[in-house]
């Protein structure tokens, strides 16, 4: 088993931590919430008095903050991480940060001879309590492996991301969607509710089509992502029919920012001369609004 540092005891971190400890490993932790620290202190962990002295002597040293600013402060501030880190440790910060911050973290210790690699965890508190956290581990595939053993105590699945960087990447793009998604999922509740349609209707329907099962995987891969752009349901339609429904938003008072704003990308679609294809286009047409190259000529 290993010696671990574990630095950040908040909802999701010592649950973390606690498994760790489950799993047979010598953690020392620290926290500025004294109180996280002492209940992790009776469970077994040795309670460090900065993140220099939970870092001394440790294999790994897990991080897992609010923000990147605390991420940064731990690892280089007054007795951060780096003044005790054993060069032939790995750090794996596992907090949520911005990608470019995690990008500029791994170079700086990187330059100071330090292994660091992220790994941002997936699903809620709940599953942090049960160890079934997903892990989305960004680092080497030495490093990933050396790791392994950590992440199979915090959680039942890991996803090696692609390199470093990328695990945080995928994690804000999956929060991205997820929270977009939760918004427009309460302006079609609201509006259903407004109109007169029973939720329960609503739900049943909407559970087995795209709306409710998700693009990425029901209409995208048959079309855009293969290629194929020969309309099974026309942008053109999608646009008239979207805007049917943001003029029946209106007409009951229900806000509807999100389907508003999706809106705008079907018409700058049908304004390149996509009208006529599939409505899985909007893909492809964001793609080269954005500046990369097409896919599809």
């Amino acid at each position: 088993m290993s010696t671990i540092g574990f630095i950040g005891l908040g909802q999701m971190g010592s649950p973390m931590a606690l498994n760790l400890i489950k799993g047979g490993h010598s953690l020392r932790v620290f926290d500025i919430n004294t109180s996280a620290v002492e209940a992790l202190v009776e469970q077994g962990a040795t309670a460090a008095s900065s993140p220099a002295d939970a870092a001394l002597d440790a294999e790994f040293v897990v991080t897992m903050l609010p923000n990147g600013t605390l991420v940064k402060n731990v690892l280089f501030g007054e007795s951060g991480i780096v003044e005790s880190l054993d060069k032939n440790a790995l750090l794996i910060d596992m907090s949520t940060i911005h990608p470019f911050e995690t990008d500029a973290l791994i170079k700086q210790m990187s330059d100071r001879g330090f292994s660091m690699m992220e790994a941002p965890v997936g699903r809620t508190s709940d599953h942090a309590v049960k160890g079934e956290l997903l892990i989305l581990a960004g680092g080497t595939k030495a490093q990933i492996e050396r790791a392994q053993p950590l992440f199979d105590c915090m959680g039942s699945e890991t996803v090696d991301a692609g390199g470093a960087g990328k695990g945080i990447r995928v994690k804000i793009i999956n929060n991205y969607m997820s929270i977009a998604l939760n918004a427009l999922s309460a302006e079609a509740a609201t509006l259903s509710e407004a109109i007169g349609l029973e939720f329960e209707t609503a739900l049943e329907v909407m559970s087995g089509t795209p709306a409710g099962k998700g693009h990425f995987t029901t209409t995208w891969p048959g079309k855009v992502l293969a290629g194929d752009l020969s309309p099974a349901f026309m942008v053109d339609l999608a646009h008239k029919d979207l805007g049917i429904a943001l003029d029946l938003a209106n007409q009951v008072n229900v806000p509807v920012p999100c389907g508003a704003a999706s809106r705008e990308l079907y018409s700058i679609t049908r304004a390149a001369g996509r009208g006529r294809q599939d409505w899985t286009s909007v893909f492809e047409q964001l793609r080269v609004t954005s500046g990369l190259e097409a896919k599809i000529k």
